[in-house]
């Protein structure tokens, strides 16, 4: 029986392409989607699950490796959609996403949008106001280092803090599998810090990738980046 299934799919936003690589998880009661993408992808991640054979209503937990809009953008909408679907998040990320505290990430490109160069007002506004349109949301269930679930055989959550203060990755133990989030992205054949520039705290992020570099494992899934399989 399958464990898992990678749903790439291909999303234009604030007028550029993004190739995303949500992950559904398979338990003995649970179908878990990690990640879903940007605000208004819920219909390329319904066409993703009908082509994996899954039906979006079998869907019960929806879990969220961190609070960035690509990668939980479509969260409110999901849950509109479909009432009986339970978001899972981090403690430390839940108050970001529930929209209790600000979004750190849209405090970080406020800051920054005083200093850039006048040239690139403009594409730090839109990016400011593409951060403020992903929708808060509810978090019923919290996780946090070491939980284990019965997901994929055996779901182990791993914090791996550095590009959000909360922000976990999962290691499927059985499959030995690697869902990194956005601790590690698949660049030229290796595996490296997401995006440095934005993570919050660069040297815990580098922490984090060595940590993820250092479990056995056979394959990791990227969510920028893809598949990387460890030779």
């Amino acid at each position: 029986m399958e464990r898992y299934r990678i749903l790439p799919i291909t999303e234009c936003y604030g007028g550029m392409e993004h190739r995303l690589y949500p992950v559904v998880l398979f338990g003995p009661e649970d179908a878990v989607l990690v990640d879903c993408g940007y605000p208004g992808c819920s219909a390329a991640l319904e066409e993703a699950l009908t082509q994996a054979g899954v039906r979006p209503e079998q869907l019960t937990k929806l879990l969220l490796t961190h609070q960035d809009d690509d990668h939980m953008g479509a969260a409110f909408e999901l849950v509109q959609r479909y009432p009986r679907l339970q978001v899972a998040a981090s403690r430390t990320e839940r108050p970001f996403l529930s929209g209790e505290k600000k979004n750190l990430r849209l405090e970080q490109a406020e800051q920054l949008q005083e200093h850039l160069p006048e040239e690139q007002k403009a594409f730090g506004l839109q990016f400011c106001q593409r951060l403020r349109a992903a929708r808060p949301v509810k978090v019923d269930l919290e996780v946090e280092e070491g939980d284990w679930f019965p997901w994929a055989g055996g779901c182990r959550v791993l914090a791996t803090p550095g590009h959000t203060p909360g922000h976990i990755s999962l290691y499927l133990e059985q499959e030995q599998v690697l869902i990194t989030g956005d601790a590690a992205v698949a660049e030229g054949g290796r595996l490296e810090v997401a995006n440095p520039q934005f993570c919050l705290d660069p040297e815990q992020a580098e922490r984090s990738l060595e940590r993820l570099r250092g479990v056995p494992c056979a394959r990791y899934i990227c969510y920028h980046g893809g598949v990387l399989e460890k030779g």
